[in-house]
């Protein structure tokens, strides 16, 4: 007995230690490569930006995809494609369909995201990034009339006037050079605000297909491996033949002469990619051994120190309103997670009292 529970420490400890080292270097490095300049650091030369967020969003996917299929496989004994074989036409057609939403509106998501860093501080973005709750909320409550409780109301009013006041308190400051950020709030809040609707209908046409598993009692069960590795597979086919049908100038060709003249942006892209890609793995891991509540409490955590890490890093000054607007978002994150807790241990006792 101690020998299992001294066990299960040590894979909680490495798995939200691996979760913790994945997301906190993916998310600097999404700060370098989208918000950092590759120029020389001589003070002469005039500094580039890397603005290709197609070849990012190609290279993600494909390694997220393979690296689901290899956790799947090892971890399931089973081939994530296997749900549009070995399911009935109707469930695997109904599956299909959803796939194709999702990885439109997925490939979408994040360069209209990338996009608006040109206009709002990455801060910013990350604030807004941080709580999915808001765009999911909307999304379920415009296509498939969800009713939520009204403490997810709170949460929804607290992050969004936290983000709003964090937004709109950033001091006014001289354009640099060094600098991609062209203070246009308004384009830049209005991109973020359509990346996180696509996020949203990402996640709810998520939720309806994992929903349509469970009804029909499908033989081939999609897990979140299998979602990982499908959907990423999706998602790079049609990222990839869009940019070479449309984009291939202005993504590939400009991205070969820029990796020619600063060969580190490759590397901070396949580094970018795997730590996403193990991040997930490891989300994975932590939510089939120890629950939600666990996952929910080391995803919190690591974005508040995605925070600290990106002010400490790249020299971000924030005034006292913007720490105000930090509080209330991690406020309202915080607080949605601690009532999930006492639901969970709720719904917990409640099993526990019907079965003694």
């Amino acid at each position: 007995m101690g020998e299992k529970k001294y066990s299960s420490s040590i894979t909680l400890c490495f798995s939200v230690l691996g979760l913790y080292a994945s997301f906190l270097t993916w998310s600097v490095l999404q700060e370098r490569i989208n918000t950092k300049p590759y120029g020389s650091a001589d003070g002469i030369t005039e500094p580039e930006f890397f603005k290709a967020p197609l070849i990012i969003n190609v290279t993600q996917a494909l390694l997220a995809s393979i690296t689901g299929y290899i956790y799947s496989y090892i971890n399931q004994k089973s081939d994530p494609f296997d749900i549009f074989f070995k399911n009935d036409r109707e469930t695997a057609r109904s599956m299909f369909k959803s796939f194709v939403l999702i990885s439109i509106t997925s490939s979408l998501s994040s360069p209209v995201g990338y996009s608006s860093l040109k206009h709002i501080d990455f801060l910013a973005y990350l604030l807004a990034k941080s709580c999915k709750l808001i765009p999911v909320m909307l999304v379920h409550k415009a296509f498939y009339r969800t009713k939520f409780p009204f403490y997810k109301y709170l949460v929804a009013v607290m992050v969004t006037a936290g983000v709003a006041i964090f937004t709109l308190s950033h001091s006014s400051k001289k354009s640099s050079k060094d600098e991609i950020n062209d203070g246009n709030i308004a384009l830049g809040v209005g991109q973020l605000l359509g990346s996180m609707l696509l996020d949203g209908l990402t996640n709810s046409t998520q939720d309806q297909l994992f929903k349509l598993q469970n009804t029909k009692g499908s033989p081939a069960k999609l897990s979140g491996a299998k979602l990982m590795c499908v959907l990423n597979a999706f998602v790079f086919v049609l990222t990839l033949a869009y940019t070479i049908a449309f984009k291939y100038e202005s993504e590939v060709t400009y991205t070969i002469n820029f990796a020619k003249k600063y060969p580190e942006v490759l590397t901070n892209i396949l580094q970018f990619s795997a730590c996403g890609a193990f991040g997930q793995v490891f989300v994975f891991i932590i939510l089939e051994n120890f629950g939600s509540l666990v996952l929910i409490t080391a995803t919190v955590t690591r974005k508040m120190i995605s925070m600290i890490l990106s002010v400490v890093l790249f020299g971000h000054t924030l005034n006292y309103m913007q720490w105000l607007g930090v509080g209330f978002v991690f406020g309202g994150i915080g607080y949605e997670a601690y009532l999930n807790l006492l639901s969970k241990k709720s719904s917990k006792a409640t099993i526990e009292k019907k079965n003694n």
